[in-house]
């Protein structure tokens, strides 16, 4: 049976040693309670958590699904339980306001504890993940009413949240959407149409469901612009208990590649009773605090798969015994070498580990800018919005790409052993896909970076990053030791904008030129994001080495993979330049019709 041991070391080092958590908490109103034996020990809790309830019912979840009856979802075996010990150990309401029930600590904390939910058993991950979304929707968007009546219960844990998108005919175009919501005279409104692809949106693992839904008001314009939200929950509430069944129930359960442990539902909504969130037709700026949300925990994803492909993967490598190492046995007492001595192998293994330690690097750095966006000063929040607009499709997009490679190596590493299930790798590859689809596809993902946060605001977006980046070179420029990793980055960060200022240009003659390049835009820029945050943590290995501090052994492995990250991975921008470049000709040439003979 597959396994997994939360990171804590290298968490630890991310945390407190690069990003300087203690430093950050302490700068923030509110944060005071956030002290490093604090956030310790809730990680270690949560670790505990992740590794004795939720990892071994990762495969069961998989090899189980969920169950649908007119009565409604039930989960995997095992998976209620693990619910309410989540609840009872206060786990939901960790980053949330005391005003409502939370325990008022960052949401950067609650994002390190979500990476070890997530890695230990995504699917069951999502249950209570997408209740966060809808939690920062009802905070930022719901009136004093609606959040005493819903948020509370949420950020309990006693009821759950979903989003409610997706319908037949319309995915990303959300314009297209037809749910209709009617008025009542009570101020509430009659809610019917159908949403697909409905993650959590019913189970058995908790008393109520809040469905957080657009749709379109009688007099609305066309298009996005007439779009609305609303809250349906699954029970009317009364008072402080859950009354009537409202009209929404479950049609069917999808059958899906992966992610099997979470239920994925046809949600049929007849004339069931809504409420409002925010002002009519501006349903989807609200659904954005929980689209952005959902971004930065998809991004984690990517990391998750990472993660474990890389921790079981080591594992085996140094296990298995096949063949004999190219410069002689390396275990002459045993009939062949483990495969961890064969150089394609180790490669595979240091991609993971490159992916999977950058990874949780930048979405820890993206946790910062959350804190900073709801706790900082006006200015500070500013400064932090602006990163996190450019950094969130980012990190999505890029995150769960490397992510599901990572895991593909994975399978790779054991062979035929990985294609058989007994192993959880093939589980691992498949239930990582649909990290590339949901939230926004990385082809979206990347519409978004290169179009509207880059080329629509002039590059200011991006230069508010790269000016990051110089910063650190300049400040780094007399550090011989660190001179091998500055340098590269430098000169990647000045192309950055240069290859943006070429494909803008060509924008401006021929708008397919944003929609040729945006991908290839997308990935380099997540490479050279890495490549940054890998420079990072190289010059904090070598100050511990220099100073003589901590785990040697640590500090130079930390270093010699960011070597393998420079000299293996980074390499990847050069071809991804020439293609982004190459133009919207080679795309656009061929005829429809010639498409197939």
């Amino acid at each position: 049976m597959p396994e997994y041991k939360a990171p804590l070391r290298d968490m630890s080092f991310v945390l407190n040693e690069v990003l300087e958590m203690d430093k950050h908490y302490a700068s923030l109103p509110g944060c005071e309670d956030a002290t490093p034996d604090m956030v310790s020990a809730i990680v270690e809790e949560g670790a505990k958590f992740a590794e004795r309830v939720l990892a071994p019912l990762n495969q069961v979840g998989d090899q189980q699904g969920c169950q649908w009856s007119e009565e409604g979802v039930k989960t995997p075996e095992g998976f209620r339980d693990a619910y309410q010990q989540f609840v009872e150990g206060g786990w939901p309401s960790l980053a949330h306001d005391t005003e409502w029930g939370g325990q008022g600590l960052p949401e950067s904390l609650g994002i390190v504890i979500n990476e070890l939910v997530g890695t230990a058993n995504w699917a069951w991950s999502m249950y209570p993940g997408l209740s966060h979304g809808a939690m920062n929707t009802l905070e930022a968007h719901g009136t004093q009413e609606q959040k005493e009546t819903y948020l509370t219960k949420l950020v309990t844990g006693e009821w759950t949240g979903t989003m409610c998108l997706t319908e037949p005919h319309c995915g990303t175009d959300l314009g297209m959407l037809r749910t209709k919501a009617e008025p009542n005279e009570d101020g509430s409104y009659r809610i019917s149409g159908t949403k697909i692809f409905i993650s959590a949106g019913e189970h058995d693992m908790a008393d109520n469901i809040v469905h957080i839904v657009l749709a379109r008001l009688p007099d609305a314009p066309e298009g996005t612009k007439g779009i609305s939200l609303f809250i349906v929950p699954k029970f009317l509430p009364s008072g402080d208990a859950i009354g009537d069944r409202n009209g929404v129930s479950c049609g069917s359960l999808e059958h899906k590649m992966g992610i099997h442990g979470n239920s994925t539902c046809v949600m049929n909504f007849d004339e069931a009773t809504g409420y409002l969130i925010g002002p009519p037709n501006k349903g989807l700026n609200c659904m954005f605090t929980f689209m952005n949300t959902a971004r930065i925990g998809t991004a984690l994803q990517g990391l998750a798969h990472a993660e474990w492909a890389f921790q079981n993967s080591l594992a085996y490598a140094k296990d298995r015994l096949q063949m004999r190492s190219l410069n002689g046995p390396k275990n002459p007492d045993k009939p062949a070498d483990p495969i961890i001595v064969h150089p394609e192998v180790r490669k595979m293994l240091l991609t993971q580990k490159a992916f999977a330690e950058g990874g949780r690097a930048l979405i820890y750095y993206t946790a910062q800018m959350v804190d900073k966006v709801h706790l900082a000063s006006p200015e500070e929040r500013a400064e932090a919005d602006g990163l996190l607009a450019l950094l969130t499709p980012i990190a999505k997009a890029f995150l769960t790409e490397v992510g599901f490679e990572s895991a593909n190596h994975g399978l790779q590493v054991f062979g035929g052993h990985g294609y058989i299930a007994e192993w959880g790798m093939e589980q691992n590859v498949r239930d990582s896909r649909i990290s590339m689809l949901y939230e926004g596809t990385t082809q979206i993902q990347a519409l978004d970076l290169l179009g509207r946060k880059v080329l629509m605001t002039q590059g200011e977006s991006l230069k508010r990053f790269t000016k990051v980046i110089h910063k650190y070179c300049q400040t780094q420029s007399d550090n011989e030791g660190l001179k091998e990793f500055v340098d590269p980055l430098n000169k990647l960060n000045k192309e950055w904008g240069e290859i943006t200022m070429q494909v803008g240009m060509k924008a401006m003659q021929n708008r397919d030129e944003v929609g040729a390049a945006s991908v290839d835009y997308l990935m380099y820029s997540g490479y050279v994001t890495l490549a940054y945050l890998w420079a990072r943590m190289a010059e904090t290995a070598l100050q511990k080495l220099d100073a003589g501090e901590g785990d040697a052994e640590f500090y130079k492995a930390k270093l010699t993979t960011a070597r393998f990250y420079f000299q293996r991975l980074l390499p990847r921008t050069r071809s991804l330049v020439d293609t982004m470049l190459s133009g919207s000709d080679n795309l656009m040439a061929l005829e429809e019709e010639h498409f197939q003979f």
